[in-house]
């Protein structure tokens, strides 16, 4: 529900004013950017086009079921998380909160592109374990869209101050996500984790 809901948020910047939310920290300089606002867009859209349908792969009766049809929304995930992963990657340069923000997302966008692009290299060559040990990984990246959502109004409440716990978060809406994979890989998942059906 969760994921539904922040994948189909990136619709309101096509609806209303745009100067809430994330783009109501920027400056005007930074939002009169044309490769800032390219970067942006991408990002929003393919990030949210992932989130949407990142867990419904995860379902192995669908899987089994609908195998066509879980390659072909593989592929689509793949393509939207590199092209959101480079789109935050850059944003992140310009990230409210200064240098500590700007490493927690550069670092996360980094990450997401990698084990993604990791996934979709190692089903290309048949070792189904290792694309959905990484597929894990990479959805648990993309989560960070919805723990961003969490943290940061917590944080800010906690501390007092918007630009003392953005930073934080920065950090926060992906490092607890990837400890919780890593535990769910080991721990449940791994013991599951089969060559079949994607090996055909």
């Amino acid at each position: 529900m969760l994921a539904v809901m922040t994948g189909l948020y990136p619709i309101i910047y096509f609806l209303i004013d745009r100067k809430f939310g994330l783009l109501s920290t920027k400056s005007n300089e930074v939002l009169e950017q044309v490769i800032w606002n390219t970067a942006f867009y991408i990002h929003i859209v393919f990030g949210g086009t992932a989130l949407l349908i990142g867990w419904i792969q995860f379902s192995e009766k669908l899987r089994k079921a609908y195998l066509k049809l879980h390659r072909n929304l593989g592929k689509l995930y793949v393509s939207s998380v590199l092209l959101s992963s480079i789109g935050g990657i850059y944003m992140g340069f310009f990230a409210t909160g200064g240098i500590a923000a700007s490493i927690g997302f550069i670092s996360l966008g980094v990450l997401w592109f990698y084990v993604t692009a990791a996934a979709f290299i190692t089903i290309k060559k048949k070792k189904v374990k290792e694309h959905q040990t990484l597929m894990i990984y990479s959805y648990a990246l993309c989560f960070a869209a919805v723990t961003l959502r969490i943290w940061l109004p917590l944080l800010t409440l906690l501390l007092g101050d918007f630009n003392t716990a953005y930073p934080i978060t920065a950090w926060v809406c992906w490092v607890p996500n990837l400890i919780f994979a890593y535990f769910l890989i080991n721990n449940i998942y791994k013991p599951n984790l089969t060559n079949n059906p994607l090996s055909s």
